[in-house]
């Protein structure tokens, strides 16, 4: 495991933990599902993946794990859901567990983003494209993971750190 790999909702921590790039892997937590993303080594374009079935933690991470051996996943991007008024409530402090607990398991480094908004942009979007209420339903959380992801990269990617 990276030394610099860690846990954090800050940019420039995140960036120095990956020195290299690399593909990233975005993620938005529901209480069903996961919506997962990912992106180009160069941190260029963020594509919505599939929407998984959230279960207990185990489950996932064999998922998650078995995602990120088989795309050269460098790093983990987490939607972390704040309140409208910044303060975080319960789920983000679950989202920040399961950050930990999934840094733990895969020893890569993790950032946290705000992904306010992220919903409603990856649904507008969808509508958009003029796609049924159906898919809409179906792809929202990977579309939202790709809305974080897309916003992380940009930060990462622009950024003179």
């Amino acid at each position: 495991m990276d030394q610099n790999a860690k846990v954090t909702d800050r940019a420039p921590e995140f960036r120095a933990a990956l020195p290299g790039g690399g593909v990233l892997l975005g993620l938005d937590l529901g209480t069903q599902t996961i919506g997962t993303a990912l992106c180009d080594a160069g941190w260029r374009f963020a594509s919505a993946g599939k929407t998984l079935p959230r279960g207990k933690f185990g489950r996932d991470r064999d998922v998650l794990a078995s995602l990120v051996a088989e795309r050269g996943v460098t790093g983990i991007v987490i939607g972390l859901p704040l309140n409208m008024d910044g303060s975080e409530g319960p789920r983000a402090q679950a989202s920040r567990a399961y950050a930990r607990n999934l840094h733990a398991a895969l020893g890569l480094p993790v950032l946290l983003w705000d992904e306010r908004w992220s919903t409603t942009s990856a649904e507008r979007a969808m509508i958009d494209q003029d796609m049924s209420r159906a898919r809409r339903a179906e792809k929202i959380d990977s579309h939202a993971a790709a809305v974080i992801l897309q916003a992380a990269i940009d930060a990462l990617a622009g950024a003179a750190f």
